[in-house]
């Protein structure tokens, strides 16, 4: 079962690698993500309720939960279901895009800081309009490590262990946390269900994460800043793969950031590495995204042919 899994995995792999998000294709039809996004809302205007809001928030993780594995179940048992699960799986998984995203904002900063902030301003939810351009090279970085964590490894995880069903459930969940599990009024309660699934789905994928970049440069100072630091991120999960890019790149991570206008003193990780990161480190981390995911793309070969 796992073996035909992982070859239906290695074509995902590839077949994403190879075409990233055609806009072509989603300029005429809505993407998946989108899809999910609007089941999300939908859940939210009718069970958001305050008096109801915790139990309206479970309510809303079960039925999206329910219909993404239905959905899966019955694309899979389709004719040609496993071509169809290698372009799902390949849509669903984000190398190739999360790479055009932090490039773009190496390319940004080289016209200058105020095109760097732009375009790390399209991946990350803090402020960026006082950002230096250590602070742009450092949020695009952590953003690398982090969506590489849980917009690749952990959807190639849930489909190697579950399947169709099993990536696609990840997804939903992963866009509701986004979506609605902040700690807000408006969230607090009703976003609990998704955020705490959200985060028991990335725990395995996080600590695997963390030990494939500390493995595919041998670096055993990457898995030492991962040890000593990783649990000192404010996610449970983010500081895993992060604390292991600081390692290998050895720079300084995490640390003060403005959210909303006001200054959040986290800590740093690796707080002895390089401080202000710059053009070339965000180039160097592109690097390291591409030859995690071959050794990535490695492991699961193997797996199909062992």
């Amino acid at each position: 079962m796992i073996e035909g899994t992982a070859w239906l995995l290695v074509l995902a792999l590839l077949l994403d690698a190879a075409l990233g998000e055609p806009r072509w294709l989603w300029s005429k039809l809505p993407h998946p993500a989108v899809l999910m996004g609007r089941a999300v809302q939908y859940f939210d205007e009718a069970l958001n309720k305050p008096e109801t809001a915790l139990f309206g928030g479970i309510v809303t993780v079960f039925g999206l939960g329910f219909g993404a594995i239905l959905f899966g179940l019955v694309i899979a048992s389709l004719p040609l279901g496993g071509l169809w699960s290698v372009m799902i799986a390949a849509i669903l998984i984000a190398q190739k895009s999360l790479v055009q995203h932090v490039q773009a904002v190496a390319d940004g900063l080289r016209y200058g800081v105020g095109e760097g902030r732009r375009a790390v301003g399209m991946i990350v939810g803090r402020d960026t309009s006082d950002m230096t351009q250590a602070d742009v090279a450092r949020a695009a970085i952590e953003s690398a490590a982090e969506n590489f964590s849980d917009g690749v490894i952990a959807p190639a995880f849930w489909f190697l262990i579950a399947g169709l069903p099993g990536i696609v459930f990840y997804k939903v969940i992963n866009t509701a946390d986004s979506m609605i599990g902040h700690r807000t009024p408006r969230y607090e309660k009703f976003g609990w269900a998704a955020a705490r699934l959200d985060d028991v789905l990335n725990w395995i994928p996080a600590r695997l994460t963390a030990v494939l970049i500390s493995v595919s440069y041998r670096s055993l100072h990457a898995w030492n800043v991962v040890r000593k630091d990783a649990s000192k991120h404010r996610s449970p999960n983010a500081g895993w793969p992060e604390a292991a890019m600081a390692g290998v790149l050895d720079i300084a991570l995490s640390g003060p950031r403005s959210y909303h206008g006001q200054i959040q003193d986290f800590p740093f990780v690796n707080a002895t590495g390089k401080p202000d990161p710059d053009l070339a480190d965000i180039e160097a981390a592109i690097a390291v995204l591409w030859r995690v995911w071959a050794v990535a793309l490695g492991g699961v070969l193997l797996l199909s042919l062992f």
